[in-house]
């Protein structure tokens, strides 16, 4: 039997650790998952008959390299930062390795003794990244292996709640790592080039700058700029495309919602909050608004931000509880830690909800002097709580590529992105069968 070792058993690996144990039998296959908290591992593989659980502190080298040594492929869910050692390991043992990750230049280094031991490193083989690269990729190659010249690229993704689920005024919950929500955008200046003209959004000023993308039958959404677009220019072999822009949906009015926190100041991680275990809500929000003992909080911060009470923002600021002499108790917090303590109890998915997963791409393209518009999206709601939209379009693509791997389908070696059509193809069909599936709109533009 083939020996798949999956690193890190939490909220990410539900679906690919189930995708794998289903065809486990047809494939035969020996599915291992290991985590620090081993409960975790065996909830998510319950006695399956292929499965082998155990405790695994990754850091603990010994350890970590006695199960990677028995594997014959590895898919790495550890935190991003955590993956480097386990990619490494791999390398030296000559076993393919899947993470659905951001590649980093450390990892890049890998590239020339992974061609020399003949093993595939595949980073970014999620949905954000992952099913936007292959996706975007093959409307790409598709256009021009027509011949087609690309003058113009966007891209959004967002993670948000099914529209049966959506019974809050933010119009959103928690369907991810909420600490990566409190702090989406920070790290520098928004970049991206539209029509030759390079753009920097400043992260005080992200949320106010946004596009509306409507989507037949689910309405409107607005999009605000990802950190870093221009990179993608080079990924996707369009380094002189005069426009690349990628960013992240919501629905509308969330962005201009948001940057209330943003603004005063809620989501900054950089300090320390003095007696933080003894605020409440309401203390929390007063101590960044100026001293006034005879004004109270809600007034002192519409004067501050120029909220109108009649403003929809105000509805939901009071529906979070902001304002409500709760205790947050979390002891040396920052801000953004507080922030987040706050939204948890409201936006959280109860067990009954389901999220969804909408991704939009638009290609501008010219062929023969003629100009065409491509624009392609995908929609995607989850079964519930644990299986979620979230969890099955990043953890399908990495089960659907281990098997290609262990199957000889997919022969690249090297660090690679999914970017390439062998991988591309096979990931892309089968999720299809699963219900991610794209639908394209071609209009030529006069």
């Amino acid at each position: 039997m083939k020996k798949i070792l999956v690193i890190g058993a939490g909220r990410s690996s539900t679906s690919l650790i189930k995708y794998l144990l289903e065809n486990s039998e047809k494939e035969q296959w020996k599915v291992t998952v290991v985590d620090f908290n081993i409960d975790l591992a065996l909830k998510k593989t319950n006695k399956h008959p292929n499965s082998f659980t155990s405790k695994l502190d990754a850091n603990n080298d010994e350890e970590r390299r006695t199960f990677i040594s028995n594997a014959d492929i590895v898919i790495s869910m550890l935190p991003a930062r955590m993956h480097f050692k386990v990619l490494k390991d791999c390398v030296e043992f000559g076993i393919h390795v899947i993470t659905p990750s951001y590649i980093t230049d450390e990892i890049k280094l890998l590239n020339s003794d992974a061609l020399e031991k003949d093993v595939l490193v595949l980073n970014e083989l999620g949905l954000d990244p992952g099913v936007d690269h292959m996706s975007a990729k093959k409307m790409i190659d598709d256009v021009q292996s027509k011949g087609g010249e690309l003058i113009g690229f966007e891209s959004f993704t967002g993670g948000l709640v099914a529209p049966e689920s959506d019974n809050n005024p933010w119009n959103y919950k928690f369907t991810w790592n909420p600490r990566n929500v409190v702090l989406a955008g920070q790290g520098g200046a928004a970049k991206f080039i539209q029509e030759g003209k390079y753009k920097y959004i400043p992260y005080n000023k992200l949320f106010r700058r946004t596009e509306i993308i409507e989507i037949d039958d689910f309405g409107k959404f607005e999009g605000y700029a990802n950190r870093d677009s221009l990179k993608y220019r080079s990924i996707y072999g369009l380094q002189n495309i005069p426009t690349m822009y990628r960013g992240t949906l919501r629905r509308v009015g969330f962005c201009r919602a948001w940057n209330i926190f943003v603004q005063l100041g809620l989501t900054d991680d950089s300090y320390i909050v003095e007696g933080s275990e003894n605020m409440t809500n309401r203390d929390f929000i007063n101590s960044f608004l100026r001293f006034n003992t005879n004004d109270s909080v809600e007034l002192k911060l519409r004067h501050y931000l120029r909220i109108e009470q009649d403003d929809y923002i105000w509805d939901k600021l009071i529906w979070l509880g902001l304002f409500e002499n709760k205790k947050i108790g979390i002891k040396n917090a920052t801000p953004a830690k507080m922030l987040q303590k706050i939204l948890e109890e409201k936006w959280t998915l109860m067990p009954e909800d389901k999220d969804m997963i909408v991704m939009w791409h638009k290609l501008n393209y010219t062929i023969n002097k003629k100009r065409f518009r491509l624009i392609s999206h995908m929609e995607y709601i989850g079964k519930d709580a644990d299986y979620t939209a979230m969890s099955d379009t990043v953890g399908l693509p990495l089960g659907i590529a281990a098997k290609m791997v262990l199957n000889g389908k997919i022969r690249s070696r090297g660090v690679l992105l999914p970017t390439d059509q062998e991988i591309y193809t096979s990931v892309l069909e089968e999720l299809e069968t699963y219900g991610v599936k794209f639908k394209e709109e071609l209009t030529q533009v006069t």
